[in-house]
């Protein structure tokens, strides 16, 4: 394969947390999207799971000359080839990775363990701008994990790619949230 892409599921679908040139519209087959916890970072994060039968909405982004910056951002992941289940529309051959915690070294939210009001927001701006609000829809009902408890940080973001958002952006984001009877907790 001659090129090197990462299915981008997360904040990698909002294209201001990044500067990649070649981002394209993608699915990733067999996997979903679940909100996680490791050792590795203070706060719960999104993680790809295979799961059979499902499929996720995403991004696709070349990442031959920023690779190493990719790395450091994502520390808390392994790369997992994706290629075969991934599909895009480019014609030539590419190799297609994701970034995901590897099986028995990832749980399930705790108490210490928070999602970050400020990382949703950014996801789902990404969604709205790449896929409309039936991607954000697609985004919350192809996600696990809407019990843990998020911490509502908009008046001081914790999420360091944190983006400003719209008041249609936060009421969307709130419709969902309110409709998967998310419990958001003010800091």
């Amino acid at each position: 394969m001659s090129d090197t892409f990462i299915f981008g599921y997360g904040s990698l679908v909002n294209r201001a947390t990044h500067d990649f040139q070649a981002v394209h519209l993608a699915e990733l087959r067999g996997w979903r999207r679940a909100w996680r916890h490791t050792t590795l970072r203070e706060v719960a994060f999104l993680n790809a799971v295979p799961a059979p039968g499902s499929t996720i909405k995403g991004l696709i982004v070349g990442v031959a000359n920023s690779e190493a910056s990719l790395d450091r951002r994502e520390y808390a992941y392994s790369r997992t080839d994706v290629s075969d289940n991934v599909d895009h529309p480019l014609e030539r051959p590419i190799e297609i990775e994701v970034f995901a915690i590897p099986q028995g070294l990832h749980e399930k939210p705790s108490g210490d363990h928070v999602i970050l009001l400020s990382y949703i927001d950014v996801v789902v701006q990404g969604y709205l701008r790449e896929y409309g609000e039936a991607g954000v829809q697609d985004f919350f009902e192809t996600t696990d994990g809407w019990d843990a408890r998020i911490i509502d940080d908009r008046a001081a973001p914790r999420y360091p790619r944190h983006q400003v958002l719209d008041a249609d952006q936060v009421a969307l984001t709130d419709h969902w949230l309110d409709a998967l009877s998310a419990v958001v907790q003010k800091l």
